[in-house]
């Protein structure tokens, strides 16, 4: 017969234990082919899930649940994509980061063309009534940059405000940027850029910019640090919020975003998680974790159940789709 003391001392130790494992946030459930980088989420009027990511033609994948995910091929399938070869130097249509957006029962679609480390860079943009490969029209250069500039042409982020359209984008260098956009056409409507987010530390590595409104203010999300190098990557991601579109965006310290400001959302983490609980005494029996390493190149959408942080990450299998809820209860987005 267990004593009173060793019961109470199980239950406290599971209790304990049990918050660590609610204060540790997991990648939501997610199934098939999920090895993506860069992925942003849409919804279309039937319901249907449309993710896209980076890769040759721009990955598409779809679901009808946000759990169960198919690769059904490529908004611009063998290479097609030939006007962004001069960008990323190569001929298989190699295209970064894109940004969808649905409306009017059409998808919209930014992506960059570039060279890892180049500011030889390019935004595009693309429509389809369908989302399905192959039936894409290519609607033509947004914004490019140069070795001349002092910023990059890559990781759009479309955000629309009272009717008005905005771009975020930008990459290392002198950081995020956003341009205002013609809502009829998609592109600039202006040439000039505002500042939204800088760092000098780490090389200046600040890149992958999210703008989310919820409640009276707008969320600028942005990824930290080094991307793309397997269980290596050093990536996670930051936040500062704005009453403005356009900023000036500050983080939970009150520090701006354009003097090196950030607080931190998602970073390399164990998920923990407890399986087969003794029936009367919530003994601990079996115990197990799993690296998520570099969280980053994030989207956020608002779905039925409210905002979602959608992001890549990597564990010792390779990258991997994340997909979490985000609780802006206290003002600020945490993930759950």
């Amino acid at each position: 017969m267990v004593s009173l003391n060793l019961k109470t001392s199980l239950l406290f130790v599971a209790s304990a234990l049990g918050a660590l494992v609610s204060a540790v946030p997991n990648p939501g459930t997610v199934t098939g082919n999920i090895a993506v980088h860069d992925p942003t989420l849409c919804r279309d009027g039937s319901g249907k899930y449309w993710l896209f990511s980076t890769g040759p033609g721009i990955e598409i994948r779809t679901s009808t649940d946000r759990i169960a995910w198919t690769l059904v091929g490529a908004v611009f399938p063998n290479g097609a994509a030939t006007w962004t070869n001069e960008y990323t130097g190569k001929n298989n249509g190699d295209l970064w980061a894109p940004d969808c957006y649905y409306q009017n029962g059409e998808l919209l679609l930014y992506y960059a063309a570039s060279s890892f480390g180049s500011q030889k860079s390019a935004i595009f943009l693309a429509k389809s009534s369908s989302g399905n490969p192959g039936t894409w029209s290519n609607l033509g250069l947004v914004t490019a940059t140069t070795p001349s500039n002092d910023y990059n042409a890559i990781d759009a982020n479309l955000v629309i405000d009272n009717g008005q359209w905005y771009l975020s984008l930008g990459s290392f260098w002198t950081g995020i940027k956003m341009i205002n956009i013609n809502s009829s056409t998609g592109k600039p409507s202006s040439s000039s850029l505002t500042s939204l987010a800088r760092r000098t530390a780490a090389g200046g590595a600040i890149e992958a910019s999210t703008i989310y409104k919820n409640g009276n203010f707008f969320y600028l999300f942005t990824s930290w640090d080094k991307c793309c190098s397997g269980t290596s990557s050093t990536y996670n991601i930051r936040v500062g919020r704005s009453s403005s579109v356009n900023g000036p965006y500050v983080d939970k310290s009150g520090v701006a975003l354009t003097s090196g400001g950030g607080t931190l959302v998602l970073g390399s983490h164990d998920a923990v998680w407890f399986h087969n609980l003794c029936r009367f005494f919530a003994v601990l029996t079996a115990l197990r974790t799993s690296q998520i390493i570099g969280p980053g190149g994030q989207d956020v959408y608002t779905d039925a159940d409210g905002p979602i942080l959608v992001y890549h990450h990597y564990t010792s299998s390779g990258s991997s789709l994340g997909i979490n809820r985000l609780d802006f209860s206290s003002g600020w987005p945490v993930v759950v």
